[in-house]
């Protein structure tokens, strides 16, 4: 048989009406090679019973931030009074200072040789209680002043609602600290 010569139906060759089926087929198992296997289907999982729900609780706002651990707590203070400006602000800051503070602070004329000037910016949330405290300026000599003011901050803490005055809620304070190692808040001579 040469090879441009085809058999004959029935002497050995498939008949013509079979080729379509064949690559029909041929087609199939190439495709079915290509897919994912079926996925086996996982059991109903049982819907939860919701709960019943437990009666609404007014929310509270959240309580000013209690002084650090190693802060000894001073006097009671009164609650804040409303401030209208940062100018109020910081000047009842530094009133709750010298209250929250009685055997650290010194009153009167600052004598004419101060023992250290730390300086702190105080960032508050809107309740008044103290987010950050930043240090704007270290004393030269005394650095344990440093955390004292930083300890007297947070006795005298809050210092009053500030959500209604503009961003950012931030005052700076420089504590006067003399020889004894009490402070003057600088704001009261302003």
């Amino acid at each position: 048989m040469s090879s441009k010569q085809r058999p004959k139906e029935g002497q050995g060759a498939e008949p013509a009406s079979h080729r379509p089926l064949r690559n029909a087929a041929t087609l199939l198992v190439l495709l079915a090679g290509c897919s994912t296997p079926p996925k086996t289907q996982a059991p109903p999982v049982p819907t939860p019973v919701a709960a019943p729900k437990p009666p609404a609780v007014e929310a509270k706002p959240p309580a000013p931030a209690a002084p650090p651990p190693h802060v000894a707590v001073g006097p009671k203070l009164p609650p804040p009074g409303p401030v209208r400006n940062h100018d109020e602000l910081r000047r009842q800051a530094a009133q709750r200072l010298m209250v929250a503070n009685p055997d650290r602070v010194y009153g009167g004329v600052v004598p004419p040789i101060l023992l250290a000037i730390p300086v702190l910016e105080v960032e508050l949330h809107a309740d008044g209680s103290i987010k950050k405290v930043d240090v704007l300026r270290r004393p030269g000599q005394a650095p344990e002043t440093l955390q004292m003011a930083i300890d007297a901050l947070h006795r005298a803490a809050p210092f009053g609602d500030v959500s209604r005055l503009p961003r950012p809620w931030k005052f700076s304070e420089t504590f006067l600290f003399n020889n004894e190692r009490r402070f003057k808040p600088r704001t009261l001579d302003i």
